[in-house]
């Protein structure tokens, strides 16, 4: 393997001042009340919108995949319009609970369907939580400490920034999300199964080359196959596990029952029938809730051949 070439230092230089940038608004936007927080997110989103032309075109030319003429042009670009919003919202939320009074987001969460996580670790198998770029996903794996039961430890990328990313980390630690870093992923996972704990796999994003290709939006979508090969090798059930911003602010947690895993004895084919109703759960949140899903990324780039 080749060796990765040093970041130059005028490079480090500029990546760490963006980072004490980030840290120093992400405090100041941490201590602002939620309502106010509530409407300076909406309008940086709102801004983002238009400033941001090649990633407004992304959300809409996904929302036109998705929904074509189903959908008026004029509602799609609503919706895309909206979800800019959402994230600016979030981006506040995150401040808020990163940075801002601990617990502070945690007291506007409302958690449905936690007897179902419960009679999954029953099994003694760990649980798996199917998520995805969905509503205030963060706060979804914070608000997990509500629930009482074991930990529930989160699959993440490390940033191309490694000041800011050194910054997201210590802020999920102190929101008490427990990470496994992706290039060790499936040893630390079973093993964390292996202790009766939680897993969280987010399963709407493009896998490429790498991904099994299964329906979205009646689109073939390449999806990772990771969540359906932990459920079929280790046994641990797969709990829906998705949250939604309420109007007035509140985020409601819906905790699902355990979706059944498929056993056909042709492993690549049960990883793609386990894939495809992962995918399913997922699509039905997002039609509930549109403008809450991230529009703005790539979903349909790689294709079958």
């Amino acid at each position: 393997m080749p060796r990765r070439r040093p970041t130059p230092t005028w490079q480090r230089w500029v990546q760490r001042a963006l980072a004490h940038l980030a840290a120093s608004a992400g405090r100041a936007a941490g201590r602002v009340p939620a309502a106010a927080g509530d409407r300076l997110g909406a309008a940086l989103g709102t801004l983002a919108f238009w400033a941001l032309p090649g990633r407004r075109r992304i959300a809409l030319d996904n929302l036109a995949l998705a929904f074509g003429a189903a959908l008026p042009a004029a509602e799609r670009r609503a919706i895309a319009r909206a979800t800019f919003q959402h994230l600016g919202v979030t981006v506040f939320e995150c401040c808020r609970l990163f940075l801002g009074p601990p617990g502070a987001m945690l007291g506007r969460v409302r958690l449905e369907g936690v007897e179902h996580v419960k009679a999954a670790l029953a099994e003694g198998r760990g649980a798996l939580l199917l998520g995805a770029h969905f509503g205030n996903f963060e706060l979804l794996a914070a608000a997990h400490a509500l629930t009482g039961l074991p930990p529930v430890n989160i699959v993440v990328r490390p940033l191309d920034n490694p000041y800011l990313d050194t910054l997201v980390v210590r802020g999920r630690e102190r929101a008490r999300i427990s990470l496994i870093a992706k290039r060790a992923a499936f040893k630390d996972m079973t093993a964390a199964l292996a202790r009766g704990e939680c897993v969280g796999i987010l399963l709407d994003q493009n896998d490429g080359r790498h991904g099994v290709f299964v329906p979205f939006f009646g689109r073939p979508a390449s999806t990772s196959r990771s969540l359906a090969v932990l459920a079929l090798k280790t046994g641990a059930p797969v709990v829906p596990a998705f949250i939604h911003r309420l109007p007035d602010g509140e985020h409601q947690v819906n905790l699902g029952p355990v979706i059944p895993v498929l056993r056909t004895g042709q492993v690549d084919r049960d990883v793609e029938l386990n894939t495809a109703r992962f995918t399913e759960a997922i699509e039905r949140e997002v039609r509930a809730h549109p403008e809450q899903w991230f529009w703005v990324h790539r979903r349909w780039k790689s294709q079958p051949t």
